[in-house]
């Protein structure tokens, strides 16, 4: 079992998950009480299948869909360990998101290619605008399901403080809110993301929003590479590249635990 901070050149930054390398299959159940004891926003679980890995992802409460950051993780710790060798993609079959490639650069940065999942305009959900405390000037939804949700300025993302019980309420895996970033920012955009309908209150970076957030911005912005950064207490950035229905989601990893799973 480790931990791994994604989305992050240094320890205790980017998002924290735990990556359970298996020799077998395990019990989704067991799985799940993993998870919640590890009590990060994911914990994901790979096991050698031939020459690729099955990949599942867990909430302290549910599993999950798609996970961008602890693919991120699992894909860091399998190179780190030399499980896989760092000259080769490794390919990670999943329950509900097909599979998902992660490669690593001679520098030691990530790569990830996964399904965009473009957002389409809605209709705000009633009672929105309360649990944000915000107003806004856009909202979408895709196929996660999330909402994304535009705002103002990047000082309206850094300062929201939403009413988390009533956001659970909504009919939504995850509400992203963004916003363009400030003129002289080394970044193009920035996020928060809260999920508390999965058991995350806000997480701290979420590569798989960025499948909604790249190919939103990309339009936007005219431009399919684009820096985001997600500014959440221990904040993260992720590189980000639209290619057709697929978004390429790039970061760094670091490992802060290394141990073994006794239960």
């Amino acid at each position: 079992m480790l931990v791994v901070d994604a989305f992050t050149d240094r320890p205790f930054a980017g998002n924290p998950a735990g990556v359970c390398l298996l020799d077998e299959a395990a019990d989704p159940a067991w799985m799940q009480r993993v998870a919640a004891e590890m009590r990060h926003s994911e914990t994901a679980f790979v096991r050698p299948v031939g020459e690729e890995f099955e990949l599942r992802w867990f909430t302290p409460q549910v599993e999950v869909a798609l996970c961008g950051h602890a693919t991120l993780a699992s894909g860091h710790a399998l190179y780190e360990t030399g499980t896989v060798p760092g000259d080769r993609p490794i390919r990670f079959r999943t329950l509900h998101s097909g599979v998902l490639t992660v490669t690593r650069a001679d520098d030691g940065a990530l790569g990830m290619d996964f399904p965009a999942a473009p957002p389409e305009p809605v209709d705000a959900p009633e009672g929105l605008a309360e649990a944000l405390g915000t107003p806004f000037s856009w909202v979408g939804r895709n196929d996660q399901p999330d909402l994304l949700v535009r705002v103002a300025d990047e000082a309206t993302v850094r300062k929201l403080a939403p009413d988390i019980a009533a956001l659970a309420r909504l009919d939504a895996r995850a509400v992203i809110v963004t916003a363009p970033a400030d003129p002289d920012a080394p970044h193009d955009f920035v996020s928060r993301v809260f999920g508390p309908a999965v058991g995350v209150d806000e997480d701290p970076v979420t590569g798989s929003a960025h499948c909604a957030l790249a190919p939103y911005w990309s339009a936007e912005l005219g431009r399919d590479a684009l820096l985001g950064h997600q500014a959440s207490e221990r904040g993260g950035d992720v590189r980000t590249v639209v290619r057709g229905d697929r978004v390429m989601l790039g970061g760094r990893a670091v490992t802060v635990l290394d141990g073994t799973l006794r239960a």
